[in-house]
């Protein structure tokens, strides 16, 4: 028997909205799954042939990049920030929907023009972007690379300002924060391992169910 085709979708907040379009795709997981309780990393589904396994969102990419897993669900945030050549991102879900911005302490940015900036000391777990973002305006960046817990940073003096992700700015403000720029608008997309697509058979109506499953839903 062929090893079962693996599916990596991120645990948060994408997984709410990624269940029902699994469910569309004809993807139906053992009930553990949307169990945010649930200790296990991998899932059996409705079909023996395909499984799910439940990771951090930085690691789907890893995971399929190197054909641990065979497709996966992340946002273009992640998929920005590794640029893997082994990933094909073939499906914009229309999920997971927040943008990637820079914020700073509320005070600051009340006097604060960010035409006027040089170079910035920035907290934030996409070094590779933000540095990107600001060469490309002629500023200097030093990043400095958290995994969490962005918004401590101001407040402590490790960094000047951060670079995360937005979406209501509740967290922002509840830590004197406000957004000052928006580098990117972020969504969910449907990642495949491009070996896996050629080699697989089961892997390419895959993604056609993902597509048709969002073309639905948008129609």
């Amino acid at each position: 028997m062929a090893e079962p085709i693996v599916i990596a979708v991120p645990k948060g907040r994408i997984l709410g909205e990624a269940l029902p379009l699994l469910a569309a795709a004809g993807v139906v997981p053992e009930p553990a799954f949307g169990d945010p309780d649930s200790r296990a990393l991998r899932f059996a589904t409705q079909d023996p042939g395909i499984e799910l396994i439940r990771v951090r969102a930085f690691d789907v990419a890893t995971f399929v990049a190197h054909g641990a897993a065979q497709l996966g669900i992340v946002g273009s945030d992640v998929l920005a920030e590794f640029d893997y050549a082994e990933l094909y991102a073939p499906v914009d879900l229309d999920i997971g929907h927040c943008r990637l911005s820079v914020a700073e302490p509320a005070a600051m940015a009340a006097s604060d023009d960010p035409r006027g900036w040089s170079h910035v000391r920035v907290a934030t777990k996409y070094p590779h972007v933000t540095a990107q973002y600001f060469a490309r305006r002629g500023v200097q960046a030093e990043c400095i690379k958290l995994n969490g817990a962005m918004e401590l940073a101001p407040t402590l003096g490790l960094a000047t300002r951060i670079v995360d992700l937005v979406s209501s700015g509740r967290t922002l403000k509840d830590n004197g924060l406000v957004e000052v720029e928006e580098i990117m608008p972020v969504s969910a997309r449907l990642i495949v391992n491009r070996a896996a697509m050629k080699t697989r058979a089961h892997v390419f109506p895959l993604v056609e169910a993902f597509r048709a499953a969002v073309g639905a839903r948008a129609a």
